[in-house]
């Protein structure tokens, strides 16, 4: 991730926390959460405010969470009443400890060429039969917006980017953004499996 995305959240923490705390992404987890066995372990990857790792401790998952973010991080530290790490997709080295790994609206700030290096990372965390749920801005490039670095995907450009990994994708869809200000704008919606070997 670029270090200007990354001082972006560390001055605007509080302000992004404030925005994205109350989003109800409740179809979200309805797509991802039965294909995680009850009490199972999850990762929430990027956490941001911890909104998303918040409710699923609060439905019984053993929660792990991480931001590269330092701001985020404590934020989200606080909130969840828990240590979220200081850390990235790239960074990550963790090995069959997760049966699911959630990474909504995370991954959108890894640069393009770094992606396939971060799923490999994401299904070796995996457990056998683990899942990962991702989501991207619709679309197919690189682009930078407001002090941010986005990567935005489409169906193909995922698809191209995890196919050399452990990685395939179980299901797809859109959806709007869950943000009444931003309801115009489209997400790619993934539930990714580990293959089996």
């Amino acid at each position: 991730m670029a270090s200007q995305t990354v001082e972006y959240y560390n001055q605007n923490a509080q302000a992004f926390v404030d925005a994205t705390l109350d989003v109800d992404l409740n179809e979200l987890y309805d797509e991802f959460l039965p294909l995680i066995p009850r009490k199972g372990a999850l990762l929430d990857a990027g956490c941001g405010s911890g909104r998303d790792a918040f409710i699923f401790k609060e439905r019984g998952y053993n929660v792990d969470a991480f931001d590269i973010s330092p701001a985020m991080a404590k934020l989200a530290s606080e909130y969840l009443n828990q240590d979220v790490a200081v850390s990235s997709f790239l960074e990550l080295n963790e090995v069959a400890k997760y049966d699911g790994i959630w990474c909504c609206a995370s991954l959108i700030h890894v640069a393009k060429n770094d992606l396939t290096d971060a799923f490999n990372n994401l299904a070796r965390a995996l457990k056998p039969q683990g899942i990962v749920y991702v989501s991207f801005k619709y679309g197919d490039g690189e682009r930078e917006h407001n002090g941010r670095e986005f990567t935005d995907l489409n169906e193909q450009a995922l698809e191209s980017i995890i196919k050399g990994t452990d990685l395939f994708i179980l299901k797809s869809w859109q959806s709007a953004d869950q943000r009444p200000e931003r309801a115009t704008e489209t997400w790619l919606n993934a539930i990714l499996h580990r293959r089996t070997i």
